[in-house]
């Protein structure tokens, strides 16, 4: 069963990791998909080609989310293109972890407008979209980093509880327009970032996880083809933790 048949999405950040698999999946599942990407403009054009051989129309958009003028250009060429906007899942994120006393205030700022600023964007773009057809759903990528915080991990830490506070913010402004804001908080997913780690250590951090093995990024596009679809209409408000049960 497709679950998304029908629904207009956007995706930032899909040129790799989470966000590839999401804008995959939303495509398995039936949606147009519309995704940005920055430095990799390779790996853009090959996922939008790949998209558009699963029979779904696709389109890649080179797109800095940090920028708020790009963003309103970036939903507004969404719009344009594709006749509306029913889905947006903010992914796109860096790090630039050091301990506090060796954090450069370009690390903060730069963590915070990527991270933090670039949600506040795209969201403020759609919110006028989303209020005219009463209906949307919104799905902010924060991390369990932002729930109980990391050594070394200040500036992306403080980013990402900032996308939970303002998730539970928005969801309470746009709900009784019909308009949805939830967050997914994922844990160790295992990606091309953690395969140059050192094994044993990664093996350690599996362990410590009740489920005994890091997630994939598959696992959590599950959980946004899932807040996206019509199955959750009534939720709203919510960090889903895709972790395995690591914040248990």
């Amino acid at each position: 069963m497709k679950l998304l048949d029908g629904k207009i999405t956007l995706v930032t950040g899909a040129s790799k990791g989470i966000g590839n698999a999401v804008a995959k999946k939303f495509a398995a599942h039936g949606a147009s998909v519309a995704f940005t990407y920055l430095s990799s403009v390779e790996k853009g054009e090959a996922l939008e080609k790949e998209l558009s051989a699963m029979g779904v129309k696709a389109k890649g958009y080179r797109s800095d989310a940090s920028d708020f003028a790009a963003a309103e250009q970036l939903i507004k060429s969404v719009v344009e293109d594709f006749g509306g906007l029913d889905v947006l899942v903010n992914n796109a994120g860096i790090t630039k972890d050091n301990l506090l006393m060796r954090m450069s205030e370009e690390m903060w700022d730069t963590v915070m407008n990527v991270n933090l600023k670039s949600v506040f964007n795209t969201v403020k773009a759609s919110t006028r979209t989303f209020m005219k057809q009463r209906s949307g759903s919104i799905i902010n990528m924060t991390s369990v980093v932002g729930i109980k915080g990391n050594a070394g991990q200040g500036n992306y830490a403080a980013s990402k509880a900032g996308i939970i506070g303002f998730t539970k913010s928005v969801a309470l402004e746009l709900g009784s327009r019909g308009i949805r804001s939830n967050a997914i908080a994922p844990g160790f997913i295992e990606t091309e970032m953690t395969a140059v780690l050192d094994e044993k250590m990664v093996q350690s951090w599996r362990d410590a996880i009740p489920l005994k093995r890091g997630g994939t990024p598959d696992d959590v596009a599950d959980c946004a083809v899932f807040l996206a679809s019509d199955m959750a209409t009534y939720i709203s408000g919510q960090v889903i933790q895709v972790d395995g049960g690591m914040l248990t």
